[in-house]
């Protein structure tokens, strides 16, 4: 697992697909239905940390690009 594509087939697998229309309210809610999973023990360790990472990085890649077009706005 190397993108976010990848954690949209990893929980598509389990019938979640999130999409809200904004991509970071949809990255917060892919990391909540990645928790929950976690909690229920259907992910292993590993593939969850990965997914949070993936998740983490691309909420944080937004975010400063959120803050970019405010600064350029």
């Amino acid at each position: 697992m190397r993108t976010l594509y990848d954690v949209q087939q990893l929980l598509k697998k389990f019938g979640i697909i999130v999409y809200i229309g904004d991509r970071l309210a949809d990255l917060e809610l892919m990391e909540l239905e990645l928790r929950q999973l976690y909690q229920a023990r259907v992910l292993e360790n590993r593939e969850y940390e990965t997914a949070l990472l993936i998740i983490r990085q691309e909420k944080r890649l937004e975010k400063e690009k959120k803050m970019e077009g405010e600064r350029n706005g």
